[in-house]
């Protein structure tokens, strides 16, 4: 009986230290996301949808957890006192609808550039990420380009998925309409991003002295590399409602799963489809 119980007792331990090291390794290979929403020009009423979007998807799928933050302390790899993190601790950086010219100085843009560029971690860039920071050329050539107005407004937008099975835009169809603010983008060309959505440029009213892109192409989202981070934008996302339709938010959610590694999708660039 004596020898029953020893062994009932190490085989219970044994268990219990198994679940812990289980329990352990999955914490261990959970990802660490940082969210930005500082806003230094337009402040969108979306921002905190978004950022709580994300650290929901997080949550909820518990692939990740989220770091929200509505300043830039964290974008450095100085060492932070108070426990604070720095990039070295974090896999993605999302930018959540930021404008203007960030609180960064010349070594923390150093910092971030190296973080995606160098180190192969992940960007994703919501919406009004692309009206950031226009006096930082690396910024712009890591994201793809800069915002130039948005012709249309928010408007019934007549988009056309290019994305074959790229992960965060499969599940849209062909052909749809979404109620949002898509954004005209300079210093952005189609050969140097793999075009995701863009507007059917046949159903766009062009009598408008705020379209500036005579060949009328108007990306909607796009998959890039910069460096060796991969690197993903959408101008989806504007108004609160975007991140209720569960298209959009699928998106972002795979878009952040790539971003990080998890999935695999094409950045080659291609011809108008």
């Amino acid at each position: 009986m004596r020898l029953t119980r020893v062994l009932i007792t190490i085989l219970v331990a044994g268990a219990l230290t198994t679940g812990q090291l289980v329990a352990q390794t999955a914490a261990q290979k959970k990802k660490h996301v940082l969210v930005i929403g500082q806003t230094k020009g337009f402040q969108h009423d979306s921002v905190s949808d978004a950022m709580g979007s994300i650290w929901k998807m997080g949550m909820d799928s518990d692939l990740w957890t989220t770091y929200i933050r509505t300043d830039t302390q964290l974008l450095t790899k100085a060492k932070l006192g108070g426990n604070a993190k720095n990039l070295d601790y974090f896999d993605l950086l999302v930018f959540a609808s930021t404008t203007g010219e960030m609180d960064l100085t010349d070594d923390q843009k150093k910092d971030m550039m190296s973080f995606i560029h160098d180190e192969g971690k992940g960007f994703v860039g919501i919406h009004a990420a692309l009206d950031t920071n226009y006096k930082w050329p690396e910024y712009g050539e890591m994201i793809g380009g800069w915002f130039d107005q948005h012709p249309w407004g928010t408007f019934q937008a007549p988009i056309l998925n290019e994305g074959g099975n790229f992960p965060a835009t499969a599940h849209f169809p062909r052909s749809m309409v979404k109620k949002d603010e898509i954004y005209q983008a300079k210093a952005w060309s189609r050969d140097k991003v793999n075009v995701l959505l863009r507007l059917d440029e046949t159903k766009l009213d062009y009598n408008n002295p705020r379209v500036h892109r005579e060949d009328h192409d108007f990306g909607v989202a796009w998959s890039k590399m910069y460096g060796k981070g991969r690197v993903f934008y959408s101008t989806l996302g504007h108004t609160n409602e975007a991140w209720k339709d569960p298209e959009i938010y699928k998106m972002y959610f795979e878009a952040c799963k790539w971003a990080m590694g998890m999935t695999e999708g094409s950045t080659a660039s291609h011809a108008r489809q």
